[in-house]
């Protein structure tokens, strides 16, 4: 499954830095978010794309984790080239990562 299928996703972004958190939708799907979307398998899921360090911050009162993203604007929205400077598509192709559900 992907991340979509329990998770919706917000991007925001300060001159070369983007920043994505991902939101469970329900409360019993955080546990798959902690385990399961990593720094470094976002840091791998975006490639290139990310050039900088990745870091997460756990938010468990509302069911969240935010990835702050170094180097990932092609130099910032006033440098970069890119179509979307501001990273709003980072979003929703993180939602593309995959994920095993947990079974009880």
């Amino acid at each position: 499954m992907q991340l979509r299928d329990i998770a919706h996703s917000r991007t925001g972004d300060k001159g070369n830095i983007s920043n994505v958190s991902v939101i469970a939708y329900r409360a019993e799907d955080w546990p798959i978010l902690v385990r399961q979307v990593t720094a470094e398998r976002v840091r791998d899921h975006f490639g290139t794309m990310v050039r900088g360090e990745v870091l997460r911050y756990e938010l468990p009162q509302i069911g969240a984790l935010n990835f702050v993203m170094h180097d990932a604007l092609g130099g910032g929205v006033t440098r970069s080239l890119a179509l979307d400077p501001h990273g709003k598509c980072l979003s929703s192709l993180l939602l593309t990562l995959t994920i095993e559900p947990i079974h009880t």
